[in-house]
């Protein structure tokens, strides 16, 4: 009876791990989905137009205004912060030359949250 429960247990984990590689599979692509179009976003001249200020390690001839964006999940351990400082980054430093992307509706919301998984993994 003991070897019938536990090779049930056994097939019942084997078949729930089965079906969830499918969704952690969906969710690793949705997220590099989300870092491909912030991308798209921050280097686009007329979007983010990040590389105007900022070296980005895949963009080509960034400016030298703004710190380079490397190493931002050190810099920014808490996401958030990371997107509060895209959205305003007035809000800390009253002279940053950042211009305020969420505050003067430069980028929609959705905008900047994609900018931020993007720049997050730099």
């Amino acid at each position: 009876m003991r070897k019938m429960v536990a090779a049930f247990v056994t097939a019942v984990v084997c078949t729930l791990g089965a079906l969830m590689v499918p969704a952690a599979s969906s969710m690793a692509e949705e997220a590099q989905s989300a870092v491909e179009q912030g991308k798209a976003i921050a280097f686009d001249r007329k979007g983010g137009n990040c590389l105007a200020c900022h070296m980005i390690a895949t963009g080509d001839l960034p400016g030298n205004i703004g710190p380079p964006l490397v190493a931002m999940a050190q810099r920014f351990p808490d996401k958030a912060k990371l997107r509060a400082q895209i959205w305003d980054a007035t809000a800390i430093n009253p002279h940053s030359a950042m211009p305020p992307f969420g505050k003067n509706r430069i980028l929609t919301e959705e905008q900047i949250d994609l900018v931020t998984e993007f720049i997050y993994v730099q």
